[in-house]
């Protein structure tokens, strides 16, 4: 089979303004990037084309090193829902180059069942996360020059909460000391580097209604506490407007289209193990205010992910998904049922019941949010007859729905089971209403245990003396009603990457507890997860290069 790439550069794309048109978007609204994408205007989302819209969530099994393909089925179950005849667009998030240059190589899907043009996808895009990134660190930049001219008249602030971002992954930028060298450098302090994912800025554009809401939640970012211990907010600064202003292009969806012409909107990034993990809630809405179905992903698993796709995305916004979908393979069953990384493509039964219980646990937790479930089989050329149908055999058992998605070879043909299953259950046996995991009348430590116990399967949380300073000057806030975006591994169900499976009765340790007052959240962050990513020791830069004048590497 063809590489992504060389399948990417096969397919003949359509403009992006027919792609638009026939989605039913005014070609005088469609702003080129180029021939192949476009940004939409937010004005076109009409809430009540959004309510008769069906969403669906995919989500996944606890990760694996080697990936699940959570995306390729998202794009892979609209281009499926396209072959039945209906009208369906996909909602994703946008690459990172901090994983694209370092483990994944890509991520705008696979095989047939892929966003495009991924090259540009995958790099530089429309410029939101450079736009991003800007804004962060011109706070940044504005915060320490404020710090800088006025302490002659004796202001300053006892602590400084507002760090600077780049879309790299670079360890050595984690914790750094700035301001050294003259006087007129600046004021010598402590600093250090996030990945652009997880800067606040990321996650309220994400979460923003409007141009309005983007600019009025910038202003309310806290950017430290001065000595009388009273909140410094971005609008004490006065420069609200400003930073308004370097993201009111990043603001607008971003449209593109798949392998088979299915129209697909990319726009927003945020991590789902160090941040919310959704795409835009104004891509959402401007997919379902053009299509019948949308089919969206939160990142990583599902105790990552869809979590906070229903806790934080879904409250904040009041959208309610028809149903959820859960990826599963065979090899990610397997390393989960205690099978070693180089073994799990081959074929083993036991180790792939065991492994099941990993996803047991998830769909609980789904329908603990009142969802209806349906398991995707995401199809690998090693998987055998006996463990596909070994799985749905337990599928049965646990009454969820289940389909083999073979998107990445075949398309959307290799979909159209799936998408069956899909409509037939939004049709006959759509979701309750969302249950949340918490109230926003719990305090924040019980919105933190009732994920961690409910969700994670942990018995015991316990907080440093940073965390529980922290929280108490949330409480002195008064913002304990924001909802918890908790920090955490993606590759175990509890804070160590290393323990596989449907692990419980373990103990997190919430560090950390970072308080995003712009985006309206509170992150807590539990065991050793970094917010700058490292790189490993052969990272995929080494493999991507341009030979004669095209792109190679990328995935």
């Amino acid at each position: 089979m063809k590489s992504d790439i060389e399948i990417a550069r096969g397919i003949e794309l359509k403009k992006i303004k027919q792609v638009a048109e026939n989605m039913g978007i005014p070609r005088d609204e469609v702003e080129n990037y180029g021939r192949h994408i476009a940004k939409i205007p937010e004005h076109l989302i009409d809430e009540e084309k959004v309510k008769k819209s069906h969403l669906i969530l995919v989500t996944a099994i606890t990760a694996t090193k080697a990936g699940i393909g959570k995306t390729t089925v998202s794009i892979g179950l609209a281009l499926g829902l396209n072959k039945i005849g209906k009208k369906a667009t996909v909602a994703l998030r946008e690459p990172s180059l901090g994983p694209c240059f370092g483990m994944k190589g890509g991520a705008a899907g696979g095989g047939y069942a892929q966003v495009l043009p991924m090259e540009k996808i995958n790099l530089h895009f429309t410029g939101d996360f450079h736009a991003i990134t800007s804004a962060h660190n011109m706070i940044s930049a504005l915060l320490d020059n404020h710090l800088y001219q006025n302490q002659a008249k004796g202001f300053g602030l006892k602590e400084i909460l507002w760090r600077r971002v780049l879309d790299v992954n670079d360890r050595s930028l984690r914790s750094l000391v700035v301001g050294l060298g003259d006087r007129t450098n600046g004021i010598t302090q402590q600093s250090g580097f996030d990945i652009t994912p997880a800067s606040e800025i990321m996650a309220i554009l994400c979460l923003s209604k409007d141009l309005d809401d983007l600019r009025r939640r910038i202003d309310n970012i806290l950017l430290g506490f001065t000595y009388d211990n009273k909140p410094f907010l971005v609008s004490d600064l006065g420069i609200g407007g400003a930073i308004t202003v370097l993201l009111k292009e990043a603001i607008h969806p971003n449209l593109v289209q798949t392998t088979e012409g299915t129209p697909a909107f990319v726009h927003g990034g945020p991590f789902a193990n160090i941040a919310h993990g959704c795409n835009s809630v104004l891509a959402t809405k401007m997919a379902m205010t053009y299509s019948d179905y949308v089919v969206t992903e939160a990142g990583f698993g599902a105790d990552l992910g869809a979590e906070k796709f229903y806790n934080i995305k879904c409250r904040k916004s009041g959208l309610q998904p028809k149903l959820t979908v859960i990826v599963a393979t065979a090899q990610g069953l397997k390393m989960h049922g205690g099978v070693s990384l180089d073994r799990i493509k081959e074929p083993n039964i036991e180790g792939l019941k065991e492994g099941l219980k990993n996803l047991d646990k998830h769909v609980r937790n789904l329908r603990s949010f009142g969802q209806t479930v349906i398991v995707a089989f995401n199809k690998f050329a090693t998987d055998t007859p006996e463990e596909m149908a070994l799985l749905h055999r337990h599928c049965e058992e646990l009454g969820v729905g289940y389909a083999i998605n073979n998107a990445y070879a075949e398309g959307g043909e290799g979909a159209v089971e799936l998408a069956k299953l899909v409509v037939d259950a939004v049709e006959n046996h759509p979701s309750e209403p969302l249950r949340f995991t918490y109230q926003e009348t719990d305090s924040v430590k019980e919105k933190i245990t009732k994920i961690a116990t409910q969700i994670y399967g942990a018995n015991e949380i316990t907080y440093t003396s940073a965390a529980r300073n922290r929280l108490k000057q949330i409480d002195e806030m008064n913002i304990a009603h924001y909802p918890v975006c908790i920090a955490k591994t993606q590759f175990s169900f509890s804070a160590d990457a290393k323990r596989y499976g449907a692990v419980e009765d373990f103990e997190i340790q919430i560090k950390d507890v970072v308080i995003n007052n712009g985006a309206e959240m509170i992150v807590a962050i539990a065991g050793d997860i970094l917010r700058m990513p490292g790189l490993p020791k052969e990272p995929q830069a080494q493999h991507i290069d341009i030979v004669g004048g095209q792109i190679e590497g990328l995935s």
